[in-house]
């Protein structure tokens, strides 16, 4: 990407359709496809190709309701829409099932009918306008998971009551109480039974809301009221996982939908709500897409890749197609604004003053601030069974960086493919154990605490005490085996090994380091693992480890 300062819309106009515009050779002949790939979801390839449609609309369509037009993509989405959604053509969408993949691409196309409707709803004529909102109904019809693809529905269903189609009222009150019973106060959010602090908190719970919010504060004033209060609330932690150099912190799942880190703040802007002062929002939306755009993360023809830092199929969930990663335009949200809007005229302004140590009660971690503008998360981890691919990496880590990135195994033979960063992992019965499933924990400001079990016969009580150089871990280990135990640091990139230093405070340790399989690590594709090494007999064992970064 040709390197520019954004700061007008204009600039960010040009940017968004220099991600986009390579799109326009894959669209297929009747526009309602989009095939970059030929790695799969576990979902149909023909609903991957429906999402590749849809994924580009959530920039497009603020793009077009600030003003813009492109009137290739404008002619292209208006024939996708019909032939998509009509059972004579050949690239038909099809009937949906129970939690099909096509009922959450449904609410890109949403956004833009209630958004841009003067490009692709308005043109259309009657009879194409009644095909649309019959196809659109289908998400009355089956089953959303019960998570953040409940506002799938609520917003699928706002669309068809704004175009004036017959909309499914008691569904979508079932919906909205769904979501409110998903609040956790203080602005925070769980994704659902299984969810827990993560990034669809921002970019879906919150996005979400605030774009209903939008649409429907003269039908619905109260509930959006509230979605708008939650939105500025959230926006003051959530600002903790932002680095000055506009990364974000790599920490959860969905990490491939990258810069939709940052869309939360992004829809704050079209929203005209100041969690924070414009400046600043302008600053993070600013420093964050540069960030990105300076990393290998599109191939030779311009198409986003899978993976996070660079191109990596390793680190990805099952509903990662070839064209997931466009739900990263999101963080076009504020394009919506007119020219005359004041977030264009002004100076994107640095971080504010933030506490070099934060405990974010509702987000169950600590996080901590440090010089060279590393931001380290120290979680609590997770109660929740396995759900997505490496949900244990994703969640139950000791520590996060923005500048390290965490890991994710290979395989648990060894540990060069378990790659065992920022964990304590036990190498017995010639396997690597990691932690996983916590059987508790509990985050305060001084410390965090978690008993947990790697693999029957071993039983861990972990303290994590913040420092002002990093934290300490405190391990007690109840062990039927005699084996062996890694305590380790961040994956530092080769050539960079003083970025963390581990050492030993209590028991049997040996400072080492672990050379992992390459592209094991998010951020960087070779790296080195500093760890202690400790011996642990059957019985009763207590180890402490000093991580400094």
């Amino acid at each position: 990407m040709e390197e520019r300062k954004l700061n007008t819309r204009q600039d960010f106009e040009k940017r968004m359709l220099e991600i986009l515009n390579p799109l326009k050779p894959y669209y297929s002949e009747e526009k309602a496809r989009l095939n970059i790939g030929c790695t799969s979801a576990h979902y149909p390839d023909e609903s991957a190709w429906m999402e590749g449609f849809s994924r580009p609309l959530w920039g497009l369509a603020a793009f077009w309701a600030g003003g813009g037009s492109d009137e290739a993509f404008e002619k292209i989405y208006r024939q996708g829409l019909v032939s998509g959604t009509d059972p004579a053509s050949v690239e038909y969408w099809g009937k949906c099932e129970d939690y099909d993949q096509k009922l959450v691409e449904m609410a890109a196309i949403a956004f833009a009918i209630l958004f841009a409707g003067e490009k692709i709803w308005e043109p259309l004529t009657e009879k194409e306008k009644k095909q649309v909102s019959v196809w659109l109904w289908e998400i009355n019809r089956n089953k959303c998971c019960d998570c953040n693809w409940r506002f799938f529905h609520i917003l699928v269903n706002t669309a068809l009551r704004k175009t004036g189609m017959p909309y499914d009222k008691e569904g979508m009150e079932k919906s909205l109480d769904f979501i409110e019973s998903c609040c956790l106060g203080g602005g925070w959010y769980l994704d659902g039974e299984n969810g827990q602090a993560d990034y669809y908190i921002p970019f879906a719970m919150e996005f979400y809301g605030i774009v209903y919010a939008m649409v429907m504060k003269e039908e619905d004033p109260e509930r959006c009221r509230r979605y708008l209060e939650r939105a500025e609330q959230f926006g003051k932690d959530f600002v903790y996982w932002f680095a000055e150099d506009g990364s974000a912190l790599p920490y959860g799942r969905s990490l491939t939908y990258r810069f939709a880190q940052a869309a939360f703040y992004s829809a704050c802007v079209m929203a005209h709500i100041e969690p924070l002062p414009l400046p600043v929002m302008k600053g993070i939306l600013v420093r964050h897409l540069e960030y990105w755009m300076n990393l290998p993360i599109f191939d030779p023809s311009g198409l986003l890749t899978i993976g996070y830092c660079y191109p990596n199929l390793q680190m990805t969930e099952s509903y990662n197609s070839p064209q997931s990663p466009y739900w990263a335009m999101k963080a076009f949200a504020c394009l919506a604004l007119p020219e005359n809007d004041p977030f264009w005229t002004c100076e994107a302004a640095p971080l504010p003053l933030l506490q070099s140590e934060k405990y974010l009660e509702k987000a169950d971690m600590i996080i901590q601030r440090r010089a060279g503008g590393n931001v380290v998360a120290l979680p609590g981890g997770r109660t929740f069974g396995h759900v997505h691919g490496h949900t244990e990496e994703k969640y139950a880590k000791f520590a996060y960086s923005t500048k390290y990135g965490f890991s994710v195994m290979r395989s648990p033979v060894n540990v060069q493919e378990a790659a065992p960063d920022s964990v304590l992992s036990f190498e017995v019965l010639g396997h690597i154990f990691i932690r996983g499933q916590a059987k508790s924990y509990e985050v305060a400001k001084e410390q965090i605490v978690s008993v947990w079990s790697p693999l029957p016969g071993i039983l861990v009580h972990s303290r994590i005490i913040p420092t002002g150089a990093g934290h300490r871990r405190i391990h007690t280990i109840e062990s039927d085996y005699d084996c062996t135990a890694y305590d380790a640091g961040f994956a530092l990139p080769m050539g960079e090994p003083e970025g963390c230093e581990v050492r030993s405070l209590q028991g049997e340790g040996e400072s080492m380091v672990i050379k992992p399989d390459p592209n094991t690590n998010l951020i960087h594709s070779k790296t080195l693992i500093p760890v202690v090494k400790y011996e642990i007999r059957k019985g009763k064992n207590v180890i402490e480890t000093e991580v400094l970064y």
